[in-house]
């Protein structure tokens, strides 16, 4: 297990020693014993092993098998495991900045060697946007913390936006993270996902400015705003068209599609499900600051063992009967994507999302962050066809996944030629899409 990790890591991230090695550290050079490169390791451990707080860093990685595994990931020669409080203590001198680069990088090298490929909309990658709680405290943790009052009781929280791409068979990679959070102590409103969107908008345009993207939103980003945003961007988007968002734009469309009954499709899904769907395109939609946007609507009538659902969606997309289908099933339906292999993995299978693994400004920022590579690293490990069957089946669940690795870091030698990116370049990985 240990082995087929590192095979992995070297295989898709051959220069990842020398980005950790880019990684910013405000600490004393002089006076520090841990290199950076191996307490960066010991904080994806944290999260690779799934050991849910940082105190288990002590009694999972005690043993002489578990020190030599870490050397020979990071490249050091340290002669002990480090206190996770050293690691606390070295998260608190990393700007989380440049921990982000490093994911920025590694989603960057996924794209260049085509490896996500297989999930493209149209030629297009497809980046979920959703907001998610990471802490909360019954008193005011810090000046950025968020508040929410009901009743008598006032919760201080903290949130994050994140931008996920996602793939229709599973995938959820961390692309880019917002901290929603009040930094301005004279403003008169709270920060809040939709002011969080505009901020990291504009930085994933400038970090991938050549990357063709598909954005997909919930109904909170049906906005005239966020539209801009996209056309501005050169971006697609798909976003959840319900009547209470944009009631007058969805009255309109509910009146044009009685008047364009060939705009029609069924298709009956692999299992078994009967779809129809029905658009209207060039709707006029005027919004709050009198800019005039011309959009498509779609929507998609699901019926399977007697129940209805309906979905539909807003875009800029052009919406006929050969876009219709692919646009409904491997791009709207996709949002729930960030929600089911994204946050509910991250909060309910181990990684514990919401558990505080440190109170300090830069400390929660950065475990987020290497929450989000380490997920990222286990979803090349469980598709990466090392095992030669599908993961789930040969551990029984994910988690178990995790428990193995644990077992192998802390008890077997990862082979020194298994960590040789020389060496991993010969071997051919192919992600497991079925």
């Amino acid at each position: 297990m240990g082995a087929t990790l590192a095979k992995t890591v070297a295989h898709f991230f051959p220069l990842l020693f020398a980005w950790l090695g880019e990684i910013r550290d405000r600490r004393d050079q002089e006076l520090i014993t841990y290199s950076r490169h191996f307490l960066l390791w010991m904080g994806l451990m944290l999260f690779l092993l799934k050991l849910g707080s940082r105190r288990r860093l002590r009694f999972e990685l005690d043993s002489p098998q578990a020190l030599v595994n870490l050397n020979r990931l990071s490249r050091s020669e340290q002669e002990a495991v480090a206190h996770p409080d050293t690691l606390d203590y070295f998260l608190a001198h990393v700007p989380p900045a440049s921990l982000a680069r490093l994911r920025k990088q590694m989603v960057y090298r996924l794209v260049r060697m085509k490896a996500l490929d297989d999930g493209r909309l149209f030629g297009r990658f497809l980046v979920i946007f959703d907001g998610t709680g990471q802490l909360c405290f019954q008193q005011r943790h810090c000046p950025k913390c968020l508040q929410r009052t009901s009743g008598k009781q006032t919760l201080y929280y903290h949130q994050i936006l994140e931008a996920k791409l996602v793939t229709p068979d599973g995938l959820a990679i961390s692309l880019d993270s917002e901290f929603i959070e009040n930094t301005d102590p004279k403003a008169t409103k709270q920060d809040c996902e939709l002011k969080a969107f505009g901020r990291i908008a504009q930085r994933l345009k400038k970090n991938f400015p050549q990357l063709s993207l598909c954005l997909g939103f919930d109904a909170l980003y049906a906005n005239g705003t966020v539209m801009d945003l996209c056309r501005k961007n050169h971006w697609k988007y798909l976003i959840t068209f319900k009547e209470g968002s944009l009631p007058a734009l969805w009255t309109e469309y509910q009146a044009l599609l009685k008047q364009c009954p060939q705009n029609r499709k069924t298709h009956t899904t692999p299992q078994g499900a009967k779809q129809t769907f029905a658009w209207v395109e060039q709707l006029e939609h005027v919004d709050d600051q009198k800019r005039s946007h011309q959009v498509n609507a779609f929507q998609c009538r699901e019926e399977q063992d007697g129940q209805s659902t309906l979905f539909a969606w807003l875009t800029n997309w052009p919406v006929s009967r050969d876009t219709v289908v692919t646009l409904g099933n491997r791009g709207g339906r996709c949002r729930w994507k960030i929600e089911n292999e994204g946050f509910n993995v991250q909060k309910n299978n181990g990684f514990n999302l919401e558990h505080a693994y440190s109170t300090g400004d830069w400390q929660i920022k950065n475990f987020y962050i290497l929450l989000q590579i380490a997920h990222l690293i286990l979803q090349l490990v469980e598709r990466g066809r090392l095992f030669g069957t599908d993961a789930k089946k040969l551990f029984g669940s994910l988690i178990d996944l995790a428990r193995r690795l644990a077992e192998s870091i802390r008890n077997v030698l990862i082979p020194a030629e298994a960590v040789d990116p020389a060496n991993a370049r010969s071997i051919q990985i192919r992600l497991n899409t079925s």
